[in-house]
């Protein structure tokens, strides 16, 4: 515009309030992953179980039906083992999930230069993790927590309010274990994406942190004769607090106290590698 015109004008509209402006990038980045029609195919196979799940809990609680099939009326059980398998089969899923989706959210600002263009912007870093991290967060719980909750809800109208008292502690554990995955996952897509900047490979480390890490960890065992290695193995790790949570009698080689601390570390070092790395300028030696 030339000056002389003088015709420049301030914008002179409503501004976004400063505590929701991470909500831009979580709505831009959402919508650029079901661009990809693999992904959307994935998320859309994630919710088959959780059909299923349904159909069984309304088959337990249909006793003529069961009968008329040729099945005895307790044939179904709806317990704390039904749901430690659902978040079981929905934890893989989200798995598969995050090694797709979660590489593409930072390695391509990484990899374009473009988080000086972020940054001077009024977003700081905490805020730039949060808007990011939140589209795998959200999209996680819409497989795991969301619709586990809405299964125990359907059991418990139709078992009555004695099963729902008894078994309350059920839903407080289907959150709690999906909201520790849900962080693990986000936080360790996220750093490898950020230090790795391309996509594919960030991908494919993700995979193998998971595979390769309980292969070494198993190794170590062997070799050494000793449970230790199974602090590098995050599944068995997972699986050691989601058996106390639904309190499922499974003997593990390393006590629960410890996995959750080997948990909340591998949350901590993921989410100091990120912060890390996340700044709008390298300085390179």
């Amino acid at each position: 515009m030339a000056v002389y015109r003088r015709s420049y004008r301030p914008y002179a509209g409503a501004l976004t309030p400063a505590w929701s402006r991470w909500f831009i990038l979580f709505r831009y980045s959402r919508r650029d992953l079901f661009r990809s029609k693999f992904l959307t195919a994935l998320f859309v196979a994630c919710f088959f179980y959780p059909v299923v799940c349904l159909l069984m809990i309304y088959l337990a609680h249909s006793v003529s039906f069961l009968q008329e099939i040729g099945l005895p009326g307790g044939f179904i059980s709806i317990d704390n083992k039904f749901f430690f398998h659902f978040m079981s089969v929905q934890g893989v899923f989200a798995f598969l999930l995050t090694a797709f989706a979660g590489p593409g959210l930072i390695s391509p600002d990484l990899a374009n230069g473009a988080l000086p263009l972020y940054f001077c912007r009024p977003f700081s870093r905490a805020e730039y993790v949060l808007g990011k991290s939140s589209v795998l967060a959200i999209l996680l719980s819409q497989i795991t927590w969301v619709p586990g909750l809405i299964l125990f809800v359907m059991q418990a109208g139709m078992a009555g309010a004695s099963w729902t008292w008894a078994n309350l502690w059920i839903a407080g554990s289907l959150l709690l274990s999906s909201v520790i995955w849900i962080a693990i996952l986000s936080l360790l897509a996220m750093a490898l994406s950020a230090w790795v900047k391309w996509r594919i490979v960030a991908g494919a480390l993700l995979l193998g942190v998971m595979f390769f890490g309980a292969g070494f960890g198993q190794a170590i065992n062997a070799v050494l004769r000793t449970f230790s290695g199974n602090f590098l193995n995050l599944a068995y790790l997972m699986g050691t607090v989601w058996n106390a949570l639904f309190q499922v009698d499974v003997d593990h080689a390393i006590p629960v106290a410890q996995a959750w601390i080997a948990l909340l570390a591998y949350c901590a070092i993921c989410l100091g590698l990120l912060i890390r790395k996340v700044r709008a300028y390298e300085v390179v030696a």
